[in-house]
């Protein structure tokens, strides 16, 4: 991976690039990239990624979907608490 710099340089260069080229959705896209650059840039401070979250989000909608007109709420919670103690150990 490259530095937090080298990725400055590389996205000002890319975003010059974009608006040169007169293509309005390339234009939007890097005006995009440019309002979202702080967050952006600070992964390269805390390196960590919300996969891990996204999958066990999807976990519990798929088993929600399958749990389609079942009214116990109670035992939708143990089941989601049981999902994530596979991987996971939960916090507070």
């Amino acid at each position: 991976m490259g530095s937090k710099e080298n990725a400055k340089k590389f996205l000002g260069k890319w975003v010059a690039k974009a608006f040169a080229s007169k293509i309005p959705r390339l234009k939007k896209f890097a005006n995009t990239l440019l309002a979202h650059r702080t967050g952006i840039f600070s992964w390269y401070d805390y390196p960590i990624s919300t996969g891990p979250l996204e999958g066990l989000n999807n976990k519990i909608k798929v088993m929600k979907r399958q749990a389609y007109g079942f009214r116990d709420t109670e035992f939708f919670k143990l089941k989601i608490y049981s999902l994530h103690e596979k991987t996971y150990a939960l916090v507070g």
